[in-house]
């Protein structure tokens, strides 16, 4: 049986890599496999591209090539933020996050909790947008790190990074954002921005996985999380990974070729997609605001639905989605995000998230329209035939005033 075509709605999760990004990254799989470390012509010879590579993935953020530290994913990133905030600050116990925050940070600072620092995870409104009041009073003389995400993963709804910054700086507190679904979408500026450090994972903007980006500002105050030998100028030891690290300089490259009108056509896509849920299906609502977020993400949810059973089905379609983090998928727990955003766990497990990318099409869209209708009613007549039938009989138009 012919497998069907792949509908892909899961960029949030991962995308594919570039041809450009595969075609730059071959050449340091077999004439040029050497160690940058080596005294010799086979590896002194690599040490050039992976400065190119910085040069380019510097470009991106728009720092200073020296500010850039070169690691294995997102998650290292963001660890490594973290506990050197912590590490190099050792009378500072306080780390200020919110509770929406991708599983890395999540994770990481429930895990330094347990070695006796003290975490204040922030709460969100029912849209997924932060109280910058309660931000501000949640500031200790001894915060030694804030760590909040730029772009939710799930919602895609933005945080104003820029102001929290600037209310730190004020402080003198580090502030780590986790920009890992930004690159490609919104434009990048690590000095307007404002921020002490910043996450970046090739894999979401159509580099490979196994290669990310830490930026650390000059002047900040470090402390590695690897130690090794000399790689990336002592800040992580290990022997560059010059493949991949070629792969992020390129995929860096394209990112930044994305143009404004680009993005808007990729938030139209995104807006039609809503605007036919919303109007063909009832009993759907969007998780979080509509602006400000990213231009390729939406979270809705469907009442009476089980996400995972629906899931399920768009894989026989050749349909691919999410019902959120895909560094949650198999969780029995409901999406900690929409939890925080005040869903109740029926309602968290009746989303899914749909996120597009420059790959999307409109008859990708039209694709998953012609279908995901009779899919949600069957799926609701199999759970409660007498919801079905009630949420059948409502006004398509009662749902979309969920927009």
């Amino acid at each position: 049986m012919t497998a069907p075509k792949t509908r892909y709605f899961d960029s949030n999760a991962t995308t594919s890599v570039a041809p450009e990004v595969l075609q730059s990254m071959l050449p340091y799989f077999t004439e040029n496999w050497g160690n940058p470390s080596s005294p010799y012509r086979l590896g002194k010879k690599l040490v050039e591209p992976i400065e190119l590579a910085r040069e380019s993935a510097a470009a991106l953020i728009g720092a200073d090539s020296s500010e850039v530290i070169f690691t294995s994913c997102g998650t290292e990133s963001i660890n490594t933020a973290i506990t050197s905030c912590l590490y190099s600050q050792p009378a500072k116990k306080h780390i200020v996050t919110t509770a929406v925050e991708h599983s890395a940070t999540k994770n990481s600072c429930a895990a330094l909790a347990g070695r006796g620092y003290a975490v204040t995870y922030l709460p969100v409104n029912r849209d997924g947008s932060l109280d910058l009041g309660l931000f501000e009073a949640s500031l200790r003389p001894d915060t030694a790190v804030v760590s909040i995400m730029w772009a939710n993963n799930e919602t895609g709804v933005l945080f104003p990074i820029a102001q929290i910054a600037a209310i730190c700086r004020k402080r003198k507190i580090l502030v780590h954002t986790d920009a890992v679904q930004i690159p490609g979408k919104l434009t990048i500026d690590v000095n307007e921005l404002g921020v002490d450090l910043l996450s970046l994972s090739a894999h979401k903007f159509h580099g490979p996985k196994g290669v990310g980006l830490l930026y650390v500002r000059k002047g900040t105050p470090f402390w590695p999380l690897i130690i090794g030998g000399h790689q990336e100028e002592g800040n992580r030891g290990g022997t560059e990974n010059v493949p991949y690290i070629v792969a992020f300089g390129r995929a860096a490259e394209l990112a930044r070729a994305i143009s404004t009108q680009s993005r808007q056509k990729l938030a139209a896509l995104r807006d039609s997609l809503e605007n036919e849920i919303f109007s063909k299906i009832p009993g759907t609502s969007r998780n979080g605001a509509r602006e400000p977020r990213l231009p390729n993400t939406t979270s809705i949810s469907f009442t009476g639905v089980d996400a995972e059973a629906l899931l399920m089905m768009f894989d026989q379609l050749g349909i691919c989605a999410s019902s959120g983090s895909a560094c949650t998928t198999g969780s029995v727990a409901p999406s900690h995000v929409l939890t925080a955003m005040q869903l109740n766990p029926t309602e968290a497990r009746s989303t899914i998230r749909f996120s597009l990318d420059y790959e999307t099409t409109p008859e990708d869209v039209a694709f998953l329209m012609s279908h995901l209708p009779r899919l949600i009613t069957e799926l609701r007549s199999a759970a409660s035939p007498r919801t079905a039938a009630r949420l059948t009989s409502s006004k398509p138009a009662l749902a979309a005033q969920a927009m």
